[in-house]
């Protein structure tokens, strides 16, 4: 009996290790992949209606995901969208408003932009102190290797890329930046500016623009290596993608560059408006986007391969609306990158602000659901807390997107989504339900009205209904004159003598 009951015991034993390990396992807390790209029109991807580029990763994340139709940036700008995300604080509280440049393209006076101070809680100092490896891949723009605003100064365990949004202009830059260490690459100088020398039908023209290492493949490597080695971790990563912002550059061999030349229609574009030249402006800016497409099939592959598919949110949006059109040979009249919407990069009509935004959590999410919950850059930072089961460790403008991303009861919603945008003229906006107010030039007209439309039945703010609504004018007033606080450094003189609401 003796002999039986040995090997029983040790068996049993074996099994309770085997349940813990099992138990252990599961109770890991869900990693979370943001990934961002940069200057993406909300009509630029397949799910959410575009016609030309093929994006087939992000459709099929929106496939098996939730689609929301009524996400908002948090700026019409770079780096002020990208202080709310990683604050949770709306552009009238946030400290980054616009962007505030400390340095040109040349490697000799790079210099980064406006830092965040010390002692920020960010989404990396946020999820470092719960436990996560944290690391940021791609276009920072928040500060510089020097100063307090490098990400390593704001909770990131890792980063690699753009410290600096100016050399971002260039997809073929000297370095990369690796941590707070300068890591050079294999390509030539050259200011991210200049007009063509040489005849423009010429392909060996263009040569000068090109070389070795593409960014956005040396991001890549570390981004695949920091899941690989993070893989028995928790971890939160940051992908901030530079696609499909300007110059126009792509790598000579990307196959879709060759289907798009076929079937778009194009120009030579020599770099009269800004930016560098390029022979195939539209079929670049299309291919550009569908081999980042590319890209996030790969980590979406890397994550089934690894085991991570069920343990892993992903989050995917824009930074903000599409470029201003011809601007460095892009055209985005021809894509119809802001759909019907009015607006583009640096307006905060909706096609300025309004951007794709799809989240993706297997097991938890419904596949191919889509809500029209009204939601911003802000709410991130509580929807990250709520993911992982923690406080926020801050007051916030924000509210949790879990309830709407699991279709609870709970759902809280926004009374209003403020934005305001001191550059470009002056600018505020506020969404309150189907109404969207809108200021403009408020630099030099102070005193500019109050436009107000219905976006139920008029998306493209085409036809100003505040006359026939001074009731909800007023609201809007109040909302615009509450929501702001004086900066130091984005002055704003027609709100900042305004009542302070914080």
């Amino acid at each position: 009996m003796k002999k039986l009951f040995i090997p029983l015991f040790l068996t049993v034993i074996a099994l309770s290790f085997a349940c813990n390990r099992d138990s252990k396992k599961e109770a890991k807390k869900p990693n979370i992949i943001f990934i961002m790209a940069d200057d993406l029109g909300y009509n630029e991807v397949g799910a959410y209606g575009q016609k030309i580029i093929k994006t087939p990763n992000i459709d099929k994340l929106a496939e098996e995901g939730m689609r929301f139709t009524d996400h908002y940036a948090g700026s019409p700008v770079c780096a002020p969208s990208r202080c709310v995300l990683l604050t949770g604080l709306h552009p009238g509280h946030a400290y980054v408003r616009g962007n505030y440049e400390l340095g040109g393209y040349r490697d000799d006076n790079e210099g980064g932009q406006l830092p965040l101070p010390p002692n920020t809680k960010t989404l990396g100092t946020f999820m470092k102190e719960n436990g996560y490896v944290t690391g940021a891949i791609g276009k920072w723009g928040l500060g510089f290797a020097n100063n307090s605003g490098r990400p390593n100064k704001q909770g990131f365990d890792y980063f690699y890329g753009y410290l600096c949004q100016k050399q971002a202009h260039d997809y073929y830059p000297t370095h990369l930046w690796e941590n707070n260490h300068w890591d050079t690459l294999r390509n030539a100088a050259y200011i991210p500016h200049e007009r063509l020398k040489g005849d423009p039908l010429d392909p060996k023209s263009y040569d000068r623009y090109k070389g070795p290492d593409y960014s956005m493949d040396k991001m890549m490597e570390k981004a695949v290596k920091f899941i690989r080695d993070n893989k028995d971790t928790s971890f939160f990563l940051y992908v901030p993608f530079t696609v499909p912002h300007l110059a126009l550059q792509i790598p000579d061999d990307e196959p879709s560059l060759e289907y798009y030349k076929k079937t778009i229609p194009d120009s030579v574009y020599t770099g009269n408006k800004g930016y560098l030249p390029n022979m195939y402006p539209r079929a670049t800016y299309a291919a550009m986007v569908t081999r980042m497409d590319r890209e996030i099939g790969k980590i979406m592959s890397l994550l089934k391969e690894l085991g991570l598919d069920d343990n892993t949110v992903v989050f995917f949006t824009s930074d903000n609306g599409p470029t201003f059109s011809r601007l460095g040979g892009s055209d985005s009249y021809f894509f119809k990158s802001a759909g019907t919407m009015k607006g583009l990069k640096g307006s905060v009509y909706e096609g300025g602000i309004r951007v794709p935004m799809i989240a993706r959590w297997k097991g938890k999410i419904q596949p191919g659901t889509v809500s029209d919950h009204i939601s911003g850059f802000e709410d991130f930072y509580v929807t990250f807390a709520d993911i992982i089961g923690a406080s926020p460790d801050k007051k916030t403008d924000g509210v949790s997107l879990v309830p709407v991303m699991l279709q609870q009861d709970n759902v809280k919603k926004h009374p209003f989504i403020y934005r305001e945008f001191p550059s470009y003229g002056g600018q505020v906006s506020v969404r309150m339900g189907d109404w969207k107010a809108v200021r403009q030039k408020l630099k030099k007209h102070p005193d500019a009205p109050i436009e107000l439309y219905n976006l139920k039945d008029d998306i493209g703010e085409t036809n100003d209904v505040a006359a026939q609504h001074p009731d909800i004018v007023e609201k809007m007033k109040v909302i615009m004159d509450t929501s702001h606080v004086k900066s130091e450094y984005f002055p704003f003189p027609a709100l900042d003598s305004l009542k302070q609401s914080r």
